[in-house]
């Protein structure tokens, strides 16, 4: 039985039904070909693909990785092959496994966005995660996601086009998490998922040079996971869709942190770069806790923190 799901932690987002809570997180897998050697993608709860944009891109020159304490920095750029090449080649692939097929977007402009959902909302897959970091560049290249007016705009501008379900995927990096998450909700959004990683820095000390080419990258691992259980506590009391948990999820006991603080679902991102069984290993942690505490469903623990 080790790792099955022996308790019911079927859960749903919006009308997507998850056969589990755990969710590959976008830009850590890849398009899952690259785990299959190590794990059966049947086992998971879905899959976040790697963000794609319009036209395929090379990223940012390197070096665009710097390990940190308990965490990394990145600085990838959203190095993809373009949605008409995932289309083509990865979408086939994916649907050969049981899991569901989430779909990370990126744009640069709002007609950006506009056109991946139309292109997307008539393809087989599940649902469609807005990341809502990336700088619009008609109003100074602020990040979408950084005003609840941006968010909104955004979300307004995609939802239009869409009967799949829509994944707001909000930036800590935002004066107020709550207010960013309701201006997804109320824009129409079915369900935020947080956080994405936080801005840091890396530098040389003997060449007195940032480590990362672009200066700043995004921090993700362990050490942001205080602060993400912070803005998910406090988004999922602040919103009634559902919310996705993550930020330096790397046990079971981890994830169950998240379900207390108000996720209905989680992803493991960084996780998977050490352990690439990361995913499994939530998720056979997640029954022994319920095992432990003689719960029975998942939805005995989500959002069931004794906060004072």
């Amino acid at each position: 039985m080790e790792g099955m799901n022996k308790y019911d932690i079927s859960v749903k987002i919006a009308s997507l039904k998850l056969k589990n809570p755990v969710i590959a997180a976008s830009g850590t897998f890849g398009f899952g070909r690259e785990y299959v050697d190590f794990i059966d993608l049947n086992r998971l709860g879905g899959i976040s693909v790697k963000g794609l944009t319009l036209e395929p891109r090379q990223g940012n020159k390197p070096p665009r990785i710097a390990e940190t304490p308990s965490g990394i920095l990145n600085s990838v750029g959203l190095q993809n092959p373009g949605v008409h090449k995932f289309i083509k080649e990865e979408i086939p692939f994916l649907r050969n496994y049981k899991t569901a097929l989430i779909v990370n977007v990126a744009g640069s402009t709002i007609d950006d966005y506009r056109k991946m959902a139309q292109i997307l909302d008539a393809q087989d897959v599940d649902a469609i995660e807005l990341n809502v970091s990336c700088p619009n560049v008609e109003k100074g290249c602020a990040a979408f996601g950084s005003t609840p007016s941006g968010v909104c705009e955004v979300t307004k501008a995609v939802k239009k086009y869409l009967a799949k379900p829509l994944i707001v995927k909000l930036t800590p990096n935002t004066l107020d998490i709550t207010e960013t998450a309701k201006a997804a909700e109320a824009s129409g959004a079915d369900a935020v998922s947080l956080i994405n990683t936080l801005t840091g820095m890396a530098i040389d000390i003997n060449t007195r040079r940032p480590v990362l080419a672009n200066n700043y990258g995004g921090l993700s691992g362990p050490a942001v996971k205080p602060v993400a259980l912070r803005m998910v506590h406090q988004a999922s009391n602040a919103v009634d869709i559902p919310v996705i948990g993550m930020g330096g999820i790397m046990s079971g006991d981890d994830a169950v942190e998240f379900f207390l603080a108000g996720a209905r679902a989680v992803m493991v991102g960084t996780a998977n770069f050490v352990n690439p069984s990361a995913c499994i290993d939530v998720i056979t942690g997640i029954n022994k806790y319920l095992e432990r505490h003689n719960y029975k469903s998942i939805d005995d623990i989500i959002g069931k923190l004794h906060a004072t």
